[in-house]
């Protein structure tokens, strides 16, 4: 019986292994791949383009569905700026739970061709050695993509959950001016009032090809920007001094390059650590429970932070994004700024982060800049009614590996709703190399096998979840 038992994951494994290439596309996979090709090739780069091309194609498809136009929603801050909201009702009387929320949102980052390979283009859909190539491939229009493909699929099939569906594809997530989600919790909350969201924020880890664990995002870092600027009263350049505005800037910058805030855990992050010390080295494992029990062994926190990701997960980080200085090549320069991101940790207080890179650039002729005011959101909680259905679909279709809590290190858009005292998960089902991400960089991809897989995961837990009763 033990090797039985055995066999069942040893098996899912192996699918997940096995190349894409071989297979033929299933209808319902086809489907999908014929939306993800569209969004792609449509540029909907936050600075320089819009969503609502987007969203409308979308639209288009839910309506050559059959989705009555009552049920579709466009509209958004700006003409160019708009968000489609799409419901699927479900079996309603006054004893039906309130609806689920499965967001994706349309923008991308900006690319360039001449970024990128000579044989790609970002926003052309092109498949090369087992994955597809675009932008918004990986961020965020591959769950975009499925949860269209996906809802069109329960409707052909006449599926009728418990409790309402409501995908919303949204504008400005990627740090632009108007961003769609803020933009209807403010104005149409009735559209996306929901028991809870199903979003970006939480992958599949997989090293060497194998699956490792399966994330469940319910917190994530606020991000904030500080300016340090260095002021002089300039002059001539052929009479130089040492007083010089990008020379002071420059040290400090050098001395900041070496800080380290400390590290903090949280109620998420303590349980990530804990958990993903049993699927890595011997060596980080070791590490992550030691820092788990003392949060102040530097000897484990230096282990821990030879991974940039790991790093990012035990606290704090700012780094330098940007820099400026000089206002003429025959003059001293008189201001020199570098900009500081910073990625804080979700109870951190901006005026102590401020504080900190003020001490970490150790010059007192240097200015930084004003902190903003930043309120503390509680974690999504994570109780069984939603980590069992997660824990049930991943053990389906990837074995017994563990489903982890995270805390993302960059911003998504389920903070404006747990703000809104709205629950909100990151989880995606989709499989992608730790040691391979390329979300906002150059060859943006996706392994071919894994969208698909992650296509199945997404439809097997909206379907658990959509039925299930427990969750109010």
């Amino acid at each position: 019986m033990r090797h039985r038992r055995l066999l069942a994951p040893m098996l899912a494994a192996f699918a997940v292994a096995a190349p894409l290439a071989a297979q033929q596309l299933t209808p319902n996979q086809q489907a999908l791949k014929d939306v993800y090709k569209e969004l792609i090739e449509i540029n909907t780069s936050v600075m320089t383009s819009g969503t609502t091309v987007a969203a409308e194609a979308m639209a288009k498809r839910f309506r050559d569905a059959g989705f009555p136009e009552q049920d579709i929603y466009m509209g958004g801050p700006r003409a160019d700026k708009h968000n489609l909201v799409v419901r699927y009702h479900g079996r309603g009387g006054a004893n039906a739970p309130k609806p689920i929320l499965l967001l994706a949102h349309l923008d991308v980052v900006e690319a360039l061709k001449s970024d990128w390979s000579p044989d790609l283009d970002p926003f052309k859909f092109i498949e090369k050695d087992g994955y597809y190539y675009g932008r918004g491939t990986a961020d965020d229009k591959a769950q975009g993509a499925i949860f269209v493909a996906n809802l069109i699929r329960m409707k052909k099939e006449g599926y009728i959950p418990d409790r309402d569906i409501i995908v919303a594809l949204t504008a400005d997530e990627e740090g632009g001016g108007f961003n769609g989600v803020r933009w209807l919790i403010q104005n149409q909350k009735a559209l996306v009032d929901a028991a809870f969201v199903l979003n970006e924020g939480g992958r599949g880890a997989m090293k060497n090809d194998k699956p490792l664990f399966n994330e469940l995002q319910a917190t994530q870092k606020n991000s904030t920007n500080f300016t340090v600027t260095a002021k002089n009263k300039g002059g001539h350049s052929s009479v130089p001094r040492p007083d010089n505005a990008i020379y002071e800037l420059a040290g400090g910058v050098a001395r900041f390059s070496k800080y380290s805030f400390p590290v903090k855990l949280n109620s998420v992050t303590r349980v990530f650590f804990e958990r993903t010390a049993a699927v890595e080295s011997a060596e980080l494992g070791a590490a992550m429970r030691a820092i788990v029990k003392n949060e102040n062994d530097a000897a484990a926190a230096a282990v821990i932070s030879k991974d940039p990701r790991y790093n990012s997960m035990l606290r704090t980080t700012c780094v330098a994004t940007g820099l400026t200085g000089g206002h003429a090549a025959n003059a001293l320069p008189q201001t020199a700024e570098v900009r500081i991101n910073c990625r804080m940790l979700p109870d951190a207080d901006p005026a102590e982060v401020r504080a900190q890179i003020a001490a970490a650039f150790a010059d007192t002729t240097l200015e930084v800049s004003k902190a903003g005011a930043r309120a503390f959101v509680e974690p999504s909680s994570i109780g069984p009614e939603m980590l069992g259905p997660v824990e049930q679909v991943t053990r389906e279709l990837y074995g017994r590996i563990p489903v982890i809590p995270t805390m993302s290190t960059g911003a998504t858009d389920s903070q404006p709703f747990r703000v809104a005292g709205i629950p909100a998960y990151g989880i995606q089902g989709i499989m992608s190399d730790m040691d391979d991400i390329r979300s906002h960089g150059r060859d943006e991809r996706i392994l071919i096998k894994a969208l698909y897989d992650g296509q199945e995961f997404l439809y097997r837990l909206t379907k658990l979840l959509a039925t299930t009763r427990t969750i109010p």
